[in-house]
């Protein structure tokens, strides 16, 4: 105890209260604002369930594509394609799951961002972030990633699980063999790219139904759309639409009509961005 409170104890007098500090004022970094967007990532089920239906998607759908396979199935009439035979590759069976994962970890960014809107906890996170941006850049930051990883593991995943159905074929392939593991990857950054488009256009549309209904439009629907026009004005046009280009990222062979590998990731980073400069501008201009 300090010599002057003892004395003053001993005089029978109270003892002075000692300053307190001042609460620390906790300043906004992008660090925090990160953590806060992880913690709400997942906290939320949904999260942990959607992710969960992408990888299984994914790697079910590739193993059985690849157990399926059959060469005859040409010879006798059978389409070519996945589980039949025709210009399918080892990579192009594996990774078959994609175009279905896609549409799980598209919806899970959609909900990471325009779900704060329905429920209204976006104005709390606003006021706690006046600056705005730093929320959309963490929410891209968090979920990107994550995506990435995950289905790059289920990619790898539904190619080593489908290896044994396709042992003697000609179409088999190893890990080790040129362009597969550059492929299987490419998978992972397309979906977490995907991931990645789904949260920027959840800020820009700002509501969880309208954003889905435009993820699947652009991914699906717009490449079968842009077959009612001129073939001149489709054979220029079709690559660069942000399914194909995607498409292009993980394709083991690069086709004639379609965008190299590079050129694929080029272009549709090109979208992904796009839709992120648009949410970045409501984001700051307009009210939650």
């Amino acid at each position: 105890m300090p010599a002057t409170a003892l004395r003053r104890r001993r005089a029978g007098l109270s003892a002075a209260p000692e300053p307190t500090t001042s609460p620390a004022r906790y300043k906004v970094t992008g660090v925090r604002v990160l953590r806060s967007e992880w913690g709400k990532f997942w906290s939320l089920r949904s999260s942990w369930i959607t992710l969960g239906v992408a990888v299984f998607v994914l790697v079910l759908f590739g193993a059985i594509a690849s157990s399926t396979y059959s060469p005859d199935a040409v010879a006798t009439g059978g389409p070519p394609g996945p589980g039949a035979g025709g210009d399918s590759d080892a990579v192009s069976l594996a990774l078959t799951g994609v175009s279905f994962a896609q549409l799980a970890v598209g919806v899970l960014g959609v909900l990471l961002a325009a779900g704060e809107y329905g429920t209204g906890m976006i104005r709390s996170t606003l006021a706690a972030v006046p600056r705005r941006l730093p929320v959309l850049w963490a929410k891209a930051a968090v979920i990107g990633p994550v995506a990435l990883v995950l289905a790059t593991l289920g990619a790898l995943a539904a190619f080593q699980l489908g290896t044994p159905g396709l042992d003697g074929e000609r179409i088999a392939l190893s890990l080790g063999d040129d362009g597969v593991l550059r492929s299987l990857a490419g998978a992972g950054v397309y979906l977490g790219l995907v991931a990645v488009f789904g949260v920027a256009l959840g800020v820009l549309l700002r509501n969880s139904a309208g954003a889905i209904a435009a993820l699947v439009g652009i991914l699906l629907i717009l490449p079968g759309l842009a077959s009612l026009l001129p073939d001149s004005w489709y054979d220029t046009l079709s690559p660069y639409f942000p399914s194909n280009a995607g498409s292009a990222v993980y394709a083991l062979h690069e086709a004639s009509d379609a965008l190299s590998p590079g050129a694929g990731l080029a272009v549709f980073a090109g979208w992904v961005a796009l839709a992120l400069a648009g949410a970045a501008v409501r984001l700051v201009r307009t009210d939650a």
